[in-house]
């Protein structure tokens, strides 16, 4: 069965099923409760490919914390703009908590770098990046992140939060771009 999707002029094909991904939420969640037990954590969702990750997510942790969001971008179609827009939306104060960034994918670090980089003049306690997904072979930043759901190829994906030019953000499962 050809379970393959098109979104604006492309097609995907099926990679990490919703089952799959709810599975490897868990166990981050359960990982965090682990090392955040007895703190108080600030989330840091960025929007807005994050929202779906860090629904769920934050529905799997129940010790005390705040979740805010930010907005930044540098995607284009498929492709990183390399420009990484200013961030907004963070008024939380930081000082003295424990910050966890929560972003849908990571894959040069120049986006992460930046809001480590914003969040640090904030004087958290710390700060550590949670991604659902991770392109280690694409990776030139600094900061990489200490919870991963999954490391992927650089190949570009979409859906549960990540979209083609605004498509496919509502899909539970992520697809890759078909070659």
């Amino acid at each position: 069965m050809n379970r393959d999707i098109r979104l604006l002029d492309k097609t995907f094909t099926p990679y990490l099923s919703a089952d799959s991904i709810l599975s490897r939420v868990d166990e981050i969640a359960s990982q965090l409760r682990q090392d955040y037990r007895n703190e108080k954590v600030l989330f840091v969702g960025v929007l807005n490919g994050a929202f779906m990750f860090a629904s769920d997510l934050m529905k799997s942790i129940n010790f005390d914390l705040e979740i805010s969001f930010v907005k930044v971008a540098s995607y284009e179609g498929t492709a990183s703009t390399g420009v990484v827009k200013d961030l907004i939306g963070l008024n939380n104060s930081l000082e003295g908590k424990h910050v966890v960034i929560i972003e849908d994918i990571v894959d040069t670090g120049r986006t992460a770098d930046r809001i480590f980089e914003y969040l640090k003049e904030k004087n958290p306690m710390s700060i550590e990046m949670c991604t659902l997904l991770y392109k280690s072979d694409a990776f030139e930043g600094i900061e990489e992140p200490k919870y991963v759901g999954f490391k992927i190829p650089n190949k570009f994906v979409v859906g549960y939060g990540l979209d083609y030019d605004e498509a496919g953000r509502n899909l539970n499962e992520i697809y890759q771009l078909k070659e």
